[in-house]
């Protein structure tokens, strides 16, 4: 556990040290849980979210994009339940004064279960070697059948405390012996519901405003311009609509750097499918999105699926997408099959048809909605933790690199000339001047260029491009590639394509 807080102490100060991610209003002692993307993170951020967009929205006739306003008419919010039921089950420590998410604190004593479970298995791998079978082992082990019985009984008992009776939550709270984690204190308070939504005003005067909400998705603007889309776009169902965009919550606990933020983005996609159809879509979307991020080859083993034990209201179906961050395996992206809740729901309080016109049935309908929404700071949090390492050279030294899949990386190559003389920095703005029509290329002439090769690694970028003597005399410059550290000589010419080949969109997604 020391190792994981560790390494998420790393990962927050180099974001910072390295122009990734700074406090917000720092100046002013920040605003907890509220951070801006510097330099370096701002090209991260938006190279995420082209890559999620093109993948999205470019590669699918049948899917556009829109980008609805963050305010929105008030009723939009008690036509989809959020005025009345979005809400945190709140927990409060009389002693410590510390205010917790109670489902939060039940879920990660489920972790701790599972994570014992999956020591045994591991232990068990080694101890059999190639006979071992995973499968039996799980369902005749005595511990491990005793620790995921125990896990999936306290999850269960949570989904209906939480949907039928707060004070079970406490009372399983109170039964399991959990802890406030900072003080160990277990006096706790009953269980109370917490709206997360952040209230706003609209209008010239106190007295004539309007009283409106930040939105806490952005999934309604895509429902209340369902119709609008289609027509305007002659879609036929199936087809989706895709979103990127702010949302804003109040959270409880807003914690684990940028994992949990009170003003964060979403990467969103609604597809409206026939009535009856929208299991087969639903498990469509599971694995395509699933494939979406190993395509970026941040390791099988840090993702997994959680199929929800207890459905919001609008769902007969949810899974999220899991990744194993410093601090566990939390939920990254979630997959949903709505029903035809909200367009029903809009349809009802707009009061006006929200329908769709299915020209080989010869009817009108309400498509059912499957939605797959995947939180863009909490990809970048994956991305940025997954790739900081530490590695032993073969000279003992150690160098820290930020080993980012390269069609993310911020900056794809950094061009240096060997020595601040004799033409080589007018050599390498050249070479930069013609490189950057096509990426994100930095200069960098201070320091020796082992130095130099150590601080683009820290940033992560791809490739260093050297220029030397020899590129005087014959066109050709030392390019070196971040993750293995080999050394090529090239031609200038080339170097265009050999950036493009590691880097490019379509190479990486032609990977799904």
């Amino acid at each position: 556990m020391a190792k994981q807080e560790d390494i998420f102490k790393n990962v927050v100060s180099h974001a910072k040290e390295y122009g990734f991610i700074f406090p917000s209003s720092e100046v002013y002692d920040g605003l907890s849980a509220v951070y801006d993307y510097a330099q370096n993170g701002v090209e991260l951020k938006k190279n995420i979210r082209e890559y999620w967009w093109k993948s999205m929205v470019q590669m699918n006739e049948n899917i556009v994009g829109l980008d609805a306003a963050i305010l929105m008419h008030p009723t939009t919010w008690k036509a989809s339940g959020h005025v009345d039921a979005f809400n945190d089950p709140l927990i409060d420590n009389k002693d410590s004064k510390k205010r917790y998410r109670a489902d939060v604190l039940v879920e990660d004593y489920a972790e701790k279960l599972n994570q014992k479970a999956q020591k045994e298995i591991e232990k068990a791998k080694v101890r059999f070697g190639d006979a071992f079978n995973e499968e039996e082992f799980i369902t005749t082990n005595a511990r491990v059948v005793e620790y995921l019985a125990k896990k999936k009984e306290i999850l269960a008992r949570l989904a209906k405390g939480m949907s039928e009776d707060l004070q079970d939550v406490k009372a399983l709270i109170e039964e399991l012996e959990i802890a406030d984690p900072e003080t160990g204190s277990k006096n706790w308070t009953d269980v109370k519901q917490f709206n997360l939504m952040f209230g706003t005003k609209l209008g010239a005067s106190a007295e004539s405003a309007m009283d409106l909400y930040l939105r806490p998705e952005t999934a309604q603007g895509i429902f209340v311009n369902f119709l609008n889309v289609q027509k305007s776009g002659r879609m036929k169902v199936p087809f989706g609509i895709a979103q990127t965009g702010k949302a804003f919550r109040n959270e409880i606990v807003a914690r684990q750097f940028i994992f949990r933020m009170r003003e964060f983005e979403q990467m969103e996609m609604q597809f409206f499918v026939r009535p009856g159809e929208e299991m087969q879509w639903y498990h469509h979307w599971k694995e395509a999105r699933l494939k979406w991020h190993l395509s970026l080859g941040l390791g099988k083993d840090n993702y997994r699926f959680h199929d929800h034990e207890k459905l919001a209201h609008y769902a007969n179906a949810a899974a999220d997408i899991e990744f194993n961050f410093p601090f566990g395996f939390k939920e990254l992206e979630g997959i949903h099959s709505r029903t035809d809740f909200d367009l029903k729901a809009h349809e009802q309080y707009s009061g006006r048809k929200l329908q769709y016109f299915d020209p080989e049935l010869n009817e009108n309908y309400v498509p059912y909605v499957v939605e797959t929404s995947v939180g863009l700071d909490r990809m970048f949090l994956a991305v940025f933790a997954t790739s900081l390492q530490e590695e032993v050279l073969e000279d003992g030294s150690t160098r820290t690199v930020l080993k980012l899949p390269a069609v993310l990386a911020p900056t794809k190559a950094a061009v240096l000339p060997l020595v601040k003389k004799d033409g080589l920095p007018e050599v390498a703005k050249k070479i930069i001047e013609d490189l950057k029509w096509d990426f994100n290329v930095a200069y960098d002439e201070k320091d020796a260029v082992g130095r130099r090769y150590r601080r683009a690694d820290a940033l992560g970028t791809p490739f260093c491009i050297t220029v030397d003597h020899q590129t005087l005399e014959d066109q050709t410059v030392t390019i070196r590639h971040r993750d293995t550290m080999k050394q090529d000589r090239v031609a200038i010419g080339d170097l265009k394509s050999i950036i493009e080949n590691e880097v490019s969109m379509k190479n990486w997604l032609m990977k799904m």
